[in-house]
């Protein structure tokens, strides 16, 4: 059997040990690991996207918070009246502004800005008036920034609910992702 280079051979086949491994890798190891992170990414990916950027309920909230933070710092800035509408039953939702004349009103109200289908104002709580949940409900920013306090709630077809909460008297609007129930 005989040549010291067949005995090293066998044992390296029996042991598993390889003297000169370089602990490198293979162009075909490399090219399937990219090829599995790249079929999890494909997967993955669109659930990704779709929680970040097309989840209505959030981006919604984020724009309605928006709004009702310019309107503040409108009304203080140009010290005149801003008021938000909500008509409840179809959705909507436009603004204006005490200067504002009747037509430049109603074109505001034809221009109304609809809800995203899977997205409804679920209802509007006023400090001292209570809930309500059918017609139209208005917000009112004065010259010096103050509005009732309001509550408002949005829900989505999947079930969620987002609150949100303006203080009469502070900038911060706070967000909840929750329904919570006030009293009148």
């Amino acid at each position: 059997m005989g040549s010291r280079a067949e005995k090293a051979m066998t044992e390296m086949l029996i042991t598993g040990n390889w003297k000169n491994n370089n602990h490198g890798f293979t162009f075909f190891e490399i090219a399937v690991v990219i090829l599995l992170i790249g079929l999890m990414i494909t997967l993955a990916s669109p659930r990704i996207r779709d929680a970040i950027l097309t989840d209505n309920l959030k981006i919604t909230t984020r724009r309605l918070v928006g709004l009702v933070k310019g309107l503040r710092n409108d009304a203080v800035r140009e010290q005149k009246e801003y008021v938000v509408h909500f008509e409840l039953d179809s959705n909507r939702y436009w603004t204006e502004s005490s200067s504002m004349s009747e037509e430049e009103r109603a074109r505001a109200r034809e221009k109304a800005r609809q809800l995203p289908d899977d997205v409804k104002v679920l209802d509007i709580w006023f400090k001292g008036r209570g809930k309500k949940m059918r017609g139209e409900a208005s917000i009112r920013f004065t010259k010096k920034g103050y509005v009732r306090q309001s509550v408002i709630h949005l829900g989505s077809e999947d079930g969620r609910v987002f609150t949100i909460i303006l203080n009469p008297f502070m900038a911060k609007v706070w967000v909840l992702e929750k329904y919570v129930e006030f009293e009148a």
